[in-house]
């Protein structure tokens, strides 16, 4: 794989997320197989419904978490590039998703990302020939933790707790961390016959 000179294999803390867990352990057996799946989350919403829709919130330099600084190897005071979308299959919202780079990142490996507009990253990452996707972690987010509270932005009733996966990606050394927090609608699409 083609590496920018200096650039990182990894973050610092490496491959590994140590503030996520690496299993999905008191999960809903129905919602297991969507945290699990490794492939293409918006491929495979897309194969199970006739209207898929990205919904762009916001997008620009913003505070992320100390966690998600420290995946990016960037210091927690500094400005990170996010970009958060809703996922909706009709009028359904499904999927919140959270995505944050360093901003020299975005100018240097994955300026396409300044420019999805309300199209989806996955369609990016996963049609790029040099993007690797690192393991998935997993958390059972509560209504305290900041991306549980902008999730639930679109639920009426919002559950006690929304589950969400994490990955690192990485293209020419620089890393990209997409998170992706699942609501209770997802649970209504079904596996294509």
């Amino acid at each position: 794989m083609y590496q920018k000179k200096g650039a990182m294999n990894h973050a610092p803390t490496g491959m590994f997320d140590k503030f996520w867990r690496g299993d999905v352990l008191g999960c809903e057996p129905d919602l297991a197989p969507w945290l699990r799946d490794r492939g293409s989350l918006t491929r495979r919403i897309q194969q199970r419904c006739t209207r898929f829709a990205v919904d762009k919130v916001r997008t620009g330099l913003a505070r992320i978490a100390p966690d998600e600084s420290a995946l990016l190897g960037i210091a927690p005071q500094q400005l990170a590039y996010s970009r958060e979308v809703f996922l909706y299959t009709g009028d359904q919202p499904v999927v919140f998703a959270h995505s944050a780079l360093a901003p020299e990142h975005l100018r240097s490996a994955w300026p396409s990302v300044r420019t999805l507009g309300n199209k989806p990253l996955g369609a990016l990452l996963f049609a790029h020939p040099l993007v690797e996707r690192k393991p998935l972690h997993y958390k059972a987010l509560r209504n305290t933790h900041p991306l549980y509270q902008r999730a639930a932005t679109v639920l009426g009733d919002p559950p006690p707790r929304l589950w969400a996966r994490r990955s690192l990606f990485y293209l020419h050394g620089a890393p990209l961390l997409v998170t992706e927090v699942f609501l209770p609608g997802i649970l209504r699409l079904s596996d294509p016959a």
